[in-house]
């Protein structure tokens, strides 16, 4: 089948590559506008698109599909194109009715959570923050709503208890990548089941993941906190401060250790063991502190000397 990719960061790569390796032409790809990023401000290009100029795929970069100049190009771009199937993995923009019924087979997209849990732009690190012990990958058709499109196929994942989210971020990488393989496949001998989600009373919503909510509240019980800190790393990462100076936390343990000290407040210079609101530990065991490199904890502790009872944050 002609396939149109749309999709941008790393996890999508994956989904892309299996399209290609199933024999399907990829006749373009869409992703996001190049960005300067980090201190330097150099212009960094999406690993979509590393991928399609490795593969001499077409490359497509509208600022927006819904309006402007950028949109009517894209449009038009997208009908001489004549896809038989869209397929949207991360892509990052909201696409307008005009696109969702382009195609002969409409626009199939690769969700990273059980639908109807978590929609939205962070399954991944809320269902970890949350908590939860079991995630996945849909397979849907897309509609006009946010992620409420009928599911064609779906594959759990387990989350073992120390999982990360970027751990968690890979593995669902490679299960979507599979899936959206079977999912064509079933699409083009027409065998594909179309599922509509439960009643949205199941639903939830995993919202995009801001900037001020990374720093560490330590008036969280020690079990929520530490889910968090795995949740986020290794990206975006959560932080504290430490003597004014931001201290990015990527591992921690959660220990069965309390202490009647404030939450926030070091209860163990030499593992770094902080109190949580619940008065249960949590100790940080990978961290880099600002203007530092990553570390693991012993290796900071043998440069920083703490003190039982300073307040983080």
């Amino acid at each position: 089948m002609r396939v149109v990719f749309m999709g941008t960061p790393d996890f999508s790569v994956n989904s892309a590559a299996a399209i290609k390796a199933a024999g399907h032409e990829l006749c373009a790809v869409f992703t996001q506008p190049d960005k300067p990023k980090n201190r330097g401000k150099q212009i960094m290009t999406s690993p979509v698109k590393d991928f399609a100029v490795e593969n001499n795929i077409p490359v497509y970069q509208p600022n927006s599909l819904r309006k402007g100049d950028d949109a009517a190009q894209a449009l038009e771009a997208l009908h001489k194109l004549a896809p038989d199937v869209i397929v949207v993995v991360a892509y990052g923009q909201i696409l307008p009715k005009e696109v969702l019924e382009l195609s002969r087979l409409g626009c199939i997209n690769v969700h990273a959570s059980l639908l109807p849990k978590y929609r939205g732009a962070a399954p991944i690190q809320r269902c970890i923050q949350d908590g939860e012990a079991v995630s996945g990958v849909c397979t849907m058709k897309m509609d006009e709503g946010l992620d409420t499109g009928d599911v064609i196929m779906r594959r759990e994942v387990e989350i073992p208890p120390e999982m990360t989210g970027s751990e968690l971020w890979e593995s669902l990488s490679k299960c979507g990548a599979e899936l959206i393989s079977e999912t064509l496949g079933q699409l083009e001998n027409g065998t594909a089941v179309f599922t509509k989600q439960p009643d949205d009373v199941q639903a939830s919503y995993a919202k995009m993941i801001s900037k001020e909510e990374l720093k560490l509240d330590f008036s969280l019980p020690a079990k929520r906190l530490y889910d968090f800190i795995r949740a986020m790393a290794d990206v975006p990462c959560s932080y504290t401060v430490l003597d004014g100076k931001r201290l990015k936390v990527y591992r921690a343990r959660l220990t069965e250790d309390k202490s009647q000290l404030p939450a926030g407040s070091v209860a163990n210079a030499k593992t770094f063991a902080v109190v949580c609101g619940d008065g249960v530990c949590v100790e940080f065991a990978e961290v880099q502190p600002e203007g530092g490199k990553r570390m693991d904890v012993d290796a900071f502790l043998r440069g920083k000397k703490l003190c039982e009872g300073e307040i983080l944050g």
